[in-house]
């Protein structure tokens, strides 16, 4: 029997509700509005002015910018309407050592010369010329824009190196989801306002039937997206998925945020500070600047973790610090009945590699690329599963690496993370690049080569030794080419537009004229 209405009938799903707004629920709703678009299916989002956000991920990867390109947002419009700023990557600061600071940009480092991997020629050029080679960073158009102050969009078809820069944004998140909602709204989302009070379940086959609001308005769907946030109402109070809880490799359970005015021209870049229990997030936008204490209660008290925040803000507080308290890790299923959970409801990771939004996007993505009809097939929730716990996997380990490739033991929290036990997939990595720098990207990892080498470098993880293939160039000639390299990046680098000139050009600063957009 086909019918569009029926849960459990085969046929068309039609019905597709979303339990929360924010960032996660608006990234969903403008995603299934530009595709749901044929008069047959209806979405609705049902959230509640009464429940806040959490609202912190305002920093994100280059990824943003397919979905961004997906919603046919321009990008111009974007920045203006959310007060964004470009991101060419993070520094980091105190992680390896106190005192230390690296940067990990976006995009490569450096070019391959005859298929032998660019870090293994200059790991042999620092063992054979040492400081004459420069730092791995100097190989890398993003840093080397970065640490000017500079960016610029490459042009479609830029013959210089300019054409290596790899980007992202930072937005205010708030102005992020206000914006998707009415993209959301204007393609046909309805949005109910209301608290949901009772979940009904279909009574033979477990799936959720209907919600029902605290105005006694009762809304059924055949697929719920729950962006409920940590709370999980429909994946973990209806359906009792199950959390795998991550902190005994990732410990951080707190943190503060506060905004503060901007000291100045925006930087293109993101920084992260370590501190005695945790690290510091600075997020430059063009109205303010973003903060937060990331942090451990296990080491660290509220008062210490609040003293110690605004103690290293760079400007004034425009606000008191707000908590928010967490566990690291996942729902066991991302997809359990006919309820796929984005966003905080089907785990939290700490966004120190700045990661929140991109699982969002990933968790849409897959799926539209699974999207099911009725009934709804096991063998697509177990793939839709399979995927998201290998992405959460691999963003889990990339942030452990970070606490514990690190030669800090000045507190007890960085002796812990510096001695503990991690993953076996994470030791695997690491004994591969001690040995011989080797980095292997296995199946669909979001962090490919060069952010493993930034942060193994960064923190001072040398390998013993550089790969022997690359004993096969020519010394000279391989210097040659690499002088040459780092020439290219900082001549370019020099001559781009200072960063908020840039926004200002392009039309992408909040007060901006309407302009042509600068590319390079």
């Amino acid at each position: 029997m086909s019918g569009i209405n029926g849960i459990g009938n085969a046929g068309r799903l039609a019905r597709v509700v979303i339990v929360g707004g924010g960032t996660a629920g608006w990234m969903a709703a403008a995603a299934l509005s530009r595709f749901f678009n044929d008069g047959r299916r209806t979405v609705t989002l049902i959230e509640s002015d009464a429940i806040g956000t959490v609202g912190v991920g305002e920093a994100t990867i280059p990824p943003i910018r397919n979905f961004n390109a997906m919603l046919d947002i321009p990008e111009a419009e974007f920045l203006r309407e959310t007060r964004g700023t470009c991101k060419l990557g993070i520094e980091f600061v105190n992680w390896g050592r106190q005192g230390d600071r690296y940067f990990h940009p976006f995009g490569e480092f450096g070019q391959d010369l005859h298929g032998i991997a660019f870090h293994q020629l200059w790991l042999r050029e620092q063992a054979r010329s040492g400081t004459a080679a420069g730092g791995i960073g100097d190989y890398s158009m993003s840093t080397a824009a970065a640490r000017a102050g500079r960016f610029a969009r490459p042009a479609a078809g830029a013959q210089s190196v300019v054409r290596e820069i790899a980007y992202a944004y930072h937005f205010d998140a708030g102005l992020y989801a206000a914006y998707l909602r009415r993209l959301a709204e204007r393609q046909g989302v309805t949005r109910i306002e209301g608290q949901i009070t009772n979940v009904t379940r279909d009574g033979e086959n477990g799936d959720v039937a209907s919600v029902t609001l605290d105005n006694g308005t009762t809304v059924a769907g055949d697929l719920f997206i729950d962006c409920s946030g940590f709370r999980g109402l429909l994946i973990e109070e209806a359906l009792e998925t199950g959390y795998e809880d991550w902190s005994r490799w990732l410990p951080m359970n707190r943190a503060l945020a506060v905004p503060s005015r901007s000291p100045g021209p925006p930087d293109p870049f993101t920084r992260a500070t370590a501190h005695s229990a945790g690290w510091q997030w600075r997020i430059p936008l063009q109205h303010r600047t973003g903060n937060g204490h990331v942090y451990s209660s296990g080491f660290m008290e509220e008062e210490a973790a609040r003293d110690i925040l605004l103690a290293h803000l760079e400007s004034e507080p425009l606000a008191e610090p707000r908590g928010l308290k967490f566990l690291t890790g996942m729902r066991r299923k991302a997809w359990n009945h006919n309820v796929v959970a984005l966003g905080l409801s089907s785990g939290f990771i700490e966004p120190l590699e700045s990661t929140s939004i991109h699982l969002i996007q990933n968790g849409i993505a897959r799926l539209f690329a699974l999207f099911p009809d009725l009934p709804i097939r096991p063998v697509e929730r177990d793939e839709y599963n399979r995927g998201m716990r290998e992405l959460f996997e691999d963003v889990r380990d990339f942030i452990i690496l970070h606490y514990k490739a690190t030669q800090r033991e000045d507190s007890e929290f960085w002796r812990y993370v510096k001695h503990m036990d991690v993953p076996d997939s994470l030791s695997r990595k690491m004994a591969l690049w001690q040995h011989r720098g080797r980095v292997f990207r296995e199946n669909a990892e979001l962090f490919s080569a060069p952010s493993w080498i930034a942060v193994m470098l960064g923190q001072n993880i040398w390998p013993e030794t550089h790969d022997p293939i690359a004993d096969t160039l020519d010394e000279g000639k391989v210097a040659a080419a690499m002088a040459q390299m780092r020439a290219a990046y900082a001549d370019v680098a020099g001559r781009l537009p200072v960063h908020e000139d840039f926004l200002r050009q392009s039309g992408s600063w909040h007060d901006a004229p309407l302009v042509r957009a600068a590319n390079a």
